[in-house]
């Protein structure tokens, strides 16, 4: 998956996703979508339990390392569960074609590339 428009790219893979402030973060997303209801993935909109989805960040606001520090400060609608497939296959719609890589901000480009990622999986992304 590329991460071309994340200012923090360099690192982002290799330490944000695998660091305990971004943990944190995604503990404190599933908890408050739990007080919610039930949860579903955005692109398949099957439902699921935490274990089975992946959080992508819609935007990269709020990602920011302070020197060897990571600070995990997304708002919460700046990340939506998807099941690893759906994932995958947005961050391919949305590397792949040139519009949404090159014209198109994060935000809509992911709006754009998710009913996509949805004709692909049919409903059975799990």
């Amino acid at each position: 998956m590329s991460n071309r428009r994340n200012p923090n790219a360099r690192g982002y893979r290799t330490g944000y996703l695998r660091s305990v402030p971004w943990f944190q973060r995604r503990d404190r997303w599933f908890a408050r979508e739990a007080a919610t209801g039930s949860l579903a993935c955005a692109a398949c909109n099957l439902a699921g339990t935490p274990r089975e989805f992946e959080l992508h960040h819609v935007t990269y606001s709020g990602v920011v390392q302070e020197g060897q520090r990571w600070v995990a400060g997304e708002a919460h609608e700046d990340l939506i569960p998807l099941h690893p497939l759906c994932h995958e296959l947005l961050h391919w719609f949305i590397d792949t074609d040139p519009i949404l890589a090159r014209h198109r901000s994060r935000e809509d480009a992911t709006a754009q590339a998710l009913p996509k990622v949805l004709a692909r999986v049919g409903g059975n992304a799990r």
